[in-house]
């Protein structure tokens, strides 16, 4: 069983993570509404990925043998001016994740929770490619920024994304 401290610090991540899948959808739901489908699919794809980290987390306490407290989601934003707009708070959202999971896993480090400072660095190193991710999309859009048929083109390229899972 982990500490009172880890079990309460996770539950507050899981319910981060659950709002980063709403907060994605919301986005797929924007980006639907203006005709940019292949965004609108990188979106979901996101959100199911946001989701499943927020059920690794969920399965984890589980077996631990701790208790899983589900709390209030918040709610996201329902528009932004430009695709660049959205992904500059992606970019911005994902870093605040990973100050948040360099939080938890100083915390289980502290706590000498060596089973979830193990299981966090799973999250670390997907952090790494969420930021990546982010700020790659950030730099095309801004190449493309005057461009529709630039950015018709990226909307064409993230619609092949596959879905995760």
């Amino acid at each position: 069983m982990l500490s009172k401290k880890i079990e309460d610090a996770l539950n507050e991540q899981i319910n981060a993570e659950l709002y980063s899948a709403y907060l994605y959808l919301a986005m797929a739901a924007y980006f639907g509404s203006v005709n940019l489908h292949g965004f609108a699919h990188w979106m979901k794809c996101q959100t199911k990925e946001e989701y499943d980290h927020a059920m690794k987390m969920f399965d984890f306490l589980n077996q631990c043998g701790n208790r899983v407290v589900l709390k209030n989601v918040s709610e996201p934003p329902v528009a932004w001016d430009s695709p660049l707009a959205v992904f500059e708070a992606i970019y911005k959202h994902e870093q605040a994740v990973t100050a948040r999971i360099g939080i938890l896993l100083n915390l289980a480090v502290t706590e000498k929770e060596h089973a979830a400072a193990n299981f966090l660095q799973w999250f670390v190193k997907e952090q790494v490619e969420e930021e990546a991710s982010a700020a790659d999309i950030v730099q095309k859009l801004k190449m493309t920024a005057d461009s529709t048929t630039g950015q018709l083109f990226i909307d064409s390229e993230l619609g092949k994304r596959a879905a995760s899972g």
